[in-house]
């Protein structure tokens, strides 16, 4: 995996994310102990939802952050896209799937039109890009003037004394439950190794602000391994 770029690495993570669907948001569950779901609810809170918004949830996986939304605002236009079908065949058999607009799509081509959303959010989607800053281009080509967009992603282990833990639980313990829950210890090699080629959070944000957002800020979660990143759309 570790040699792929471009489009090889961009059909690997596909046909990856294909094959564990069934079993994602359990393993979610099992390998954060149950925190990513926290971490969901404190990445739409940053969102600052206006009222009824046309919120896109990019690469929505499942769903779990565009369920988190209808949480927060019972009247959104919401649209989740993801380029694995088999991801979001789970999301729609899912309550309140059919109150989303699930959208096959890529997210460096994004096939919306200009200033279309109000807010942008996506979780654990841009350590797998082979193109970061295309991805937030297209991002602030599809938000509103004004708009908030929020990533929530892994990211790089701190050097302290956690660091042997840390590295224990993504490289013996993740890639166990991979194996033992969906069959696929491949896949779960894949994250500990897509984490620690990330950007630390420090370098995310300045891809943000270089790409053009404003007021740009973040936390870190999960002993530091986990980041929400957020922004916004320059204003008119």
């Amino acid at each position: 995996m570790s040699e792929l770029t471009g489009e090889a690495r961009a059909r690997y993570v596909r046909h990856m994310f294909g094959r564990i669907a069934p079993r994602y948001d359990l393993l979610n569950r099992l390998m954060t102990f149950g925190q990513d779901r926290r971490w969901r609810q404190e990445a739409v809170r940053h969102l600052d939802l206006p009222s009824a918004p046309r919120v896109l949830d990019l690469g929505a996986g499942t769903g779990d952050l565009a369920f988190e939304v209808l949480e927060r605002q019972p009247e959104p236009c919401l649209i989740a896209l993801d380029f694995t079908p088999e991801m979001m065949q789970v999301g729609r058999r899912r309550p309140q799937g059919s109150r989303v607009h699930w959208v096959v799509g890529d997210a460096a081509r994004l096939p919306f039109a200009a200033a279309t959303f109000d807010a942008i959010v996506s979780g654990f989607l841009l350590r797998n890009l082979p193109d970061i800053d295309r991805v937030l281009v297209e991002e602030r080509r599809v938000a509103r003037s004004g708009a908030r967009v929020v990533s929530l992603d892994t990211t790089p282990a701190p050097r302290t004394w956690i660091r042997p833990l840390l590295s224990f639980h993504l490289h013996t313990v993740i890639p166990f439950l991979g194996r033992i829950i969906a069959g696929d210890p491949e896949a779960y090699n894949y994250l500990p190794q897509s984490t620690e080629r990330f950007l630390e959070a420090e370098a995310l944000a300045e891809h943000m602000v270089a790409t053009g957002f404003r007021h740009v800020g973040f936390v870190r979660r999960m002993f530091d391994t986990v980041a929400i990143h957020w922004g916004s759309s320059p204003e008119d």
